[in-house]
């Protein structure tokens, strides 16, 4: 009987600890479709004029509209994008109306579009601010003798092009080289998998219940008798 009782309790405590980290992941699962919801209506808001002095949390994303010269000289930033395959994100400096000079994501190109581009000339575009988050420890420093670039570093392109730390990715406008397709600023690759472990939790608590129901029915199962 102690036995029977000891491996309810674990039976119930662990199916209790499994569907508690199924609920957190449906909590997790609302937080986070909160979160790309806000991002979504940033992404889709009016687009306003560059601020004097943008704050990276609270103007993540701002749509902005801005006219300026497109420089000749632009960053490429290796990708790959699906049904196109590998390419670079074309990353130039624009001189703005202002007298500012920022940064501006025009798209993506092929490869072997990559010396042929040619980015320069007077702009008016629409796109959204963004400091992206793509260096960490494993990202390999720029070659840039070869111009080829890792991930948007946008300071240090910044420092190389002689802009401010300000990036805009582009969503539309006029004036950019024909073969680049602008990749604008959007939450699909924001990873939101809350769903799907919040079942796999929920299954495991229902498949920890089930084993220990057979568990104890064997137990309880009368011995058969041997035959001699």
């Amino acid at each position: 009987m102690r036995r029977s009782l000891f491996f309810i309790i674990v039976g119930l405590g662990g199916a209790a600890i499994l569907v508690a980290l199924g609920v957190w992941q449906v909590q997790r699962l609302a937080w986070k479709e909160a979160i790309i919801a806000d991002i979504n209506n940033r992404i889709a808001a009016a687009p306003v004029a560059l601020p004097a002095d943008p704050d990276p949390e609270a103007d993540a994303y701002l749509p902005v509209t801005v006219s300026g010269e497109i420089g000749e000289e632009a960053l490429h930033v290796l990708v790959s994008q699906k049904q196109k395959g590998a390419g670079y994100r074309v990353i130039a400096p624009v001189a703005l109306e202002s007298g500012r000079r920022v940064l501006i994501d025009l798209g993506f190109t092929a490869t072997s579009n990559k010396d042929a581009i040619a980015p320069a000339g007077a702009t008016t575009l629409t796109g959204n601010l963004q400091w992206p988050q793509e260096v960490d420890s494993f990202t390999p420093e720029a070659d840039l003798s070869r111009n080829i670039w890792f991930a948007r570093d946008v300071e240090l392109m910044a420092e190389t092009l002689d802009t401010e730390p300000l990036l805009i990715v582009m969503r539309e406008g006029t004036g950019p080289d024909p073969k680049i397709t602008p990749l604008p600023v959007d939450t699909a690759r924001i990873p939101n998998d809350h769903l799907q472990y919040a079942i796999t939790w929920f299954s495991l608590a229902a498949i920890w219940l089930a084993m220990t129901v057979l568990f104890l029915r064997r137990r309880r199962a009368p011995a058969t008798p041997k035959v001699d």
